[in-house]
């Protein structure tokens, strides 16, 4: 059983450097795409759609679809982090409950 945890601590911490690595380039070529137009939105903006449609969706027409692929993206690495991280650091706990 503690080995069978450790490979699952260990693989799930390879998921998750994968899965940071995949969304960093996919979202990379994007967010290349909207430095280079000069396209500029913060943090609200990600995490508020309403802000985004009001404000930036409006001012950049031309690049909806890129501006939309960014958040989307972005959203999902950092959900897909939270969730991985909090399955290791169960999974360490229930390492360190039965050491």
């Amino acid at each position: 059983m503690f080995t069978f945890l450790i490979i699952l601590v260990w693989s799930l911490f390879g998921a998750m450097l994968f899965l940071n690595v995949y969304f960093r380039v996919k979202v990379f070529k994007v967010y290349k795409v909207l430095v280079q137009n000069e396209v500029e939105f913060g943090a609200a903006h990600i995490f508020n759609p309403q802000k985004m449609e009001e404000e930036i969706i409006p001012r950049y027409p031309q690049f909806e679809q890129e501006i939309r692929t960014f958040v989307s993206h972005m959203k999902y690495s950092i959900q897909m982090a939270t969730v991985l991280i909090a399955l290791i650091t169960l999974f360490g706990a229930i390492l360190m409950y039965f050491r």
